[in-house]
């Protein structure tokens, strides 16, 4: 096995796992390479005797795993090739790059696919909820009202686009009252923008004052684990209620770590400010204003 190849192998596993990038036979080398994540999904790779001068050839897929969707590994293995095909350079190694990009977009097929099939739930559940309800009927008032608020407009306060190493974040806030109102914003979000819905994460957080004292308070990651809690959180320091936020974010192919979390909030607080959320804590309430010296 060529040394380009051999560290390339050494520094993958490294990154991943042991099992990530393996040599199956030699002359012609012949490799196995396991996508990273859940989607349990191997594929079967050669490489010329110079590479990284000539480019992999990906043969197939070299396992699947059992809790995979039919068709998923043939749509794995077209989409490694036309990946492979852009990001390859003569003379430079590629496996890196290439396990990355596959990964995320395999990641936003499934997200895509997960979206889909919410919406369809969705619209079936409307055409029942169009019939009249049997005596039995178990449907929650909360879904029912989100579902028959789809086709109003939601009054959004968009933030300023903020842009990080080809990732692009984008918050939407809303006044809200009700729980209903605020999944029924939510669901027109995801169902009437295509950009939005196909983002690779749609992290969300509300405040809302209910009646008889009560109050709902809640978040959602989808998909970027703690992003939601942190919404929450800075929803709770910044005293807002009756208010929803979407922070939208289109994933660039270059991890941003812990900065992701800041992004997120300082869009955030952009949509906030320009709603009008935020409590001017340098103007003095009623009563309490300083009389000045006569």
């Amino acid at each position: 096995m060529d040394s380009a190849l051999e560290d390339e192998c050494q520094a993958i596993n490294a990154i991943y796992s042991e099992s990530t990038l393996l040599v199956l036979s030699q002359s012609p080398t012949i490799c196995s390479l396991e996508l990273p994540g859940e989607v349990g999904i191997s594929l079967r790779l050669e490489f010329p005797a110079d590479y990284p001068d000539a480019p992999p050839s990906i043969l197939g897929t070299q396992s699947v795993g059992e809790n995979t969707a039919k068709g998923q590994g043939t749509h794995a293995v077209d989409i490694a090739r036309s990946v492979l095909a852009e990001v390859y350079q003569p003379g430079s190694p590629c496996i890196f790059d290439l396990v990355e990009e596959v990964s995320q977009r395999l990641q936003q097929h499934d997200e895509e696919a997960s979206q889909n099939q919410r919406h369809q739930e969705q619209q079936d559940a409307q055409r029942r909820g169009q019939h009249e309800e049997s005596p039995d009927d178990d449907t929650d008032p909360d879904d029912m009202q989100s579902l028959d608020l789809l086709d109003k407009e939601p009054p959004w306060i968009l933030s300023d686009v903020f842009t990080e190493k080809k990732s692009v974040f984008v918050a939407r806030a809303a006044a809200v009252s009700s729980l209903g109102e605020a999944k029924s914003y939510l669901a027109h979000l995801l169902a009437t923008d295509k950009k939005v819905a196909k983002a690779t994460h749609n992290i969300t957080a509300w405040r809302i004052h209910g009646p008889n004292e009560t109050a709902f308070q809640d978040c959602d990651d989808d998909g970027e684990t703690a992003a939601g809690g942190r919404l929450l959180h800075l929803m709770q320091l910044m005293d807002i209620w009756g208010v929803m936020v979407v922070v939208t974010r289109w994933y660039g192919g270059v991890q941003l770590g812990p900065d992701r979390f800041r992004l997120i909030n300082t869009a955030a607080r952009d949509a906030f400010v320009k709603g009008g959320y935020v409590k001017d804590a340098t103007k003095p309430e009623a009563g309490n204003k300083k009389k000045g010296k006569k």
